[in-house]
């Protein structure tokens, strides 16, 4: 543990591409898409998060599942993949995407510790509900909040508000992680301890307000927030 995070309470997790792999729909239709599953992975990430934050400055919100369909639909045009049945199938396996494989037993690391756990996610009430149960992390999470209680979507900084308003901790206590290396800067601007999560090993964002600390995965977080025994 270093010395910032002496003090964190609680940790709050996001959920896509953090706790749950978002590749993971494409690639189990590897067989059928050939090649053109990870580049059709990558674009519908990435339409994914470019549609949250456009429709979050245009003022024209819609959930992240509605999102997220809008996104494949952009992806397979681009990657000229077409298929009976194809679509819903990639929707289906994204409802119910699996967990990265370190996430159950450092949630319950956390969780003996005493540490109050939770999500903090763009994601759909039902999306968040059907993936956590997938992944069997139902009882290994305090709290799952969903940006649908506010109606805009991440990095708005009331988002990251509904933790310490659910909690009632102050944000120095809470421990923030995420794969994405905006949303744990925005993280950081509320006040959080922030801990990025680079999976991918991208390099560091040009913004204000950096990571306390940077992991490859969510293995060490136990040990960094002070709850590794």
């Amino acid at each position: 543990m270093d010395r910032s995070s002496a003090g964190i309470r609680a940790c709050f997790f996001d959920a896509y591409g953090t706790l749950f792999d978002v590749n993971a729909a494409a690639r189990a239709l590897a067989s059928e898409l050939g090649d053109s599953w990870q580049p059709l992975a990558e674009t519908w990430r990435s339409k994914q998060l470019s549609y949250s934050w456009l429709r979050s400055l245009m003022g024209q919100h819609v959930d992240f599942w509605q999102l997220t369909g809008d996104a494949l639909d952009f992806a397979m045009e681009a990657h000229a993949v077409a298929g009976a049945g194809l679509r819903q199938r990639l929707m289906d396996l994204y409802f119910n995407l699996a967990c990265f494989p370190e996430v159950p037993a450092m949630l319950q690391k956390l969780k003996r510790a005493g540490l109050v756990t939770g999500i903090l996610s763009n994601g759909s009430p039902a999306m968040l509900e059907a993936a956590c149960r997938t992944a069997g992390l139902d009882g290994l999470l305090d709290h799952v909040l969903s940006v649908e209680d506010v109606g805009i979507f991440k990095p708005d900084m009331r988002i990251y508000r509904m933790v310490t308003d659910r909690t009632g901790l102050p944000a120095a206590a809470i421990a923030f992680h995420s794969s994405n290396g905006w949303d744990i800067h925005a993280g950081k601007t509320f006040g959080f301890h922030a801990i990025w999560i680079n999976r991918s090993g991208q390099p560091r964002e040009r913004l204000p307000n950096p990571p306390d600390l940077v992991l490859h995965d969510l293995t060490g977080v136990p040990d960094a927030v002070g709850a590794a025994a």
